[in-house]
C-alpha cells in the first residue's frame, strides 16, 4: 500500500460552501466529499507501538471471537469500495471514494498488525474477490457498516468503560473508530446525492437494489442469530448481537441500545450539521425500545 496515495485532481483549495446545503447539489457532493479528505488521519500501521499487555489481559483479548471476522470484513470491504471507486467520473467524488477504500484497506493493516503483535491465530483468508456489481458491491458495505458501527460505538465504550480494553489499547484504535464513523456519514450522503442526481430511468432499479440489500443483510444477521451456540464461526459472526457478553458484562438491551444511541450521536457530532446523518439503523432501534417500554407499561398496568 502507498503511504502517500494519489487521491486523484480536485480543487483542495476551493472553499467550502456557506449557508444551508440543497441535497443533491454540487454544494452538498463538495460537502460530504471533503468531509472525508479534509479529515484525514495520515497514521502508519506499520509504525504503531502496541502496548505490552498483562498476561490476563492478552489472554481475554485474544480469547475474543471476533478477529478472523474482522480481518476478512476489512479486506472484503476494502476491494468492494475500490472497485467503486473504479466507475466514478467525477475527480472530487472519485478522490473520496479512494480515500474510502484507502482507509478501509489500512484497517485490515492495522488489524493484522495487532493479530501478530499478541499472537492471535487466524483461519487462512479467502480470496477478495472483485465484485461483478460495484455499486451492489459499495451498498452492502455502506449499509452494513451502518448497522456494524452504531453498535460498535457502544461496545468500545463499553470494553473502554469496564477495563476490558487498557487505556493504551483505546487510544490506539481510536483512529479506526473515528474513521468508521467518517465513512458511514460519506455513505449516506452519498446515498442521498446519487438519488438526485441519477438518470430517472434509474431509480426503480436502484431502490430494489436499497431494498435487496437491506434485506441481504438482514437474512444474513439472522442466520448468525440462528447459528448461535452451534459453531464458533455463527459466534464470531454475531459479536454485534451478543457483544457485551463476550466483554463480560451483562447488560439488558435497552442498557446497551442507550449507550449505542448516545455514543452514535457523540461520534457524528463534530461533523457539518449540514451532512446528513445515517437514521435507519437509530430509527429502528429506537423504536424497538419504544414498544419495549410500552410492553413494560401494558404489563404494569
Amino acid at each position: 500500500m502507498n503511504l502517500v496515495p494519489d487521491w486523484g485532481e480536485f480543487d483542495a483549495a476551493a472553499p467550502l460552501p456557506v449557508g444551508p446545503v440543497r441535497r443533491g447539489s454540487a454544494e452538498h457532493l463538495m460537502l460530504f466529499s471533503r468531509m472525508l479528505l479534509d479529515t484525514h488521519d495520515p497514521y502508519r500501521p506499520a509504525v504503531i507501538d502496541w502496548p505490552e499487555l498483562e498476561p490476563d489481559v492478552r489472554d481475554k483479548i485474544v480469547s475474543l471471537p471476533i478477529w478472523d471476522m474482522a480481518v476478512q470484513t476489512e479486506g472484503r470491504t476494502g476491494m468492494f469500495v475500490k472497485t467503486f471507486a473504479e466507475t466514478v467520473t467525477d475527480p472530487l467524488l472519485k478522490s473520496a471514494v479512494e480515500m474510502d477504500a484507502f482507509e478501509e484497506r489500512r484497517h485490515k493493516l492495522v488489524l493484522a498488525n495487532m493479530v501478530r503483535a499478541y499472537g492471535i491465530q487466524l483461519q487462512p483468508e479467502p480470496e477478495y474477490k472483485k465484485p461483478r456489481d460495484a455499486e451492489w458491491a459499495f451498498m452492502r458495505s455502506g449499509y452494513s457498516e451502518c448497522i456494524d458501527s452504531f453498535f460498535g460505538f457502544g461496545l468500545f465504550k463499553l470494553a473502554k468503560d469496564t477495563g476490558f480494553f487498557p487505556a493504551e489499547l483505546i487510544d490506539t484504535f481510536e483512529p479506526v473508530m473515528r474513521e468508521e464513523g467518517r465513512h458511514i456519514l460519506f455513505f449516506v450522503n452519498w446515498v442521498a446525492w446519487w438519488r438526485r442526481n441519477m438518470p430517472w430511468w434509474r431509480h426503480p432499479y436502484f431502490e430494489a437494489k436499497v431494498m435487496l440489500v437491506w434485506l441481504f443483510l438482514i437474512w444474513e444477521r439472522i442466520n448468525m442469530a440462528k447459528g448461535m451456540g452451534q459453531n464458533s464461526k455463527a459466534q464470531e459472526n454475531n459479536f454485534t448481537l451478543n457483544g457485551s457478553r463476550e466483554l463480560g458484562v451483562e447488560v439488558t438491551f435497552p442498557e446497551l441500545a442507550a449507550i449505542c444511541l448516545a455514543e452514535n450521536d457523540r461520534r457524528l457530532e463534530p461533523y457539518d450539521p449540514r451532512l446528513i446523518r445515517p437514521r435507519f439503523v437509530p430509527g429502528a432501534v429506537r423504536f424497538i425500545l419504544k414498544l419495549t417500554w410500552l410492553g413494560k407499561a401494558g404489563a404494569a398496568a
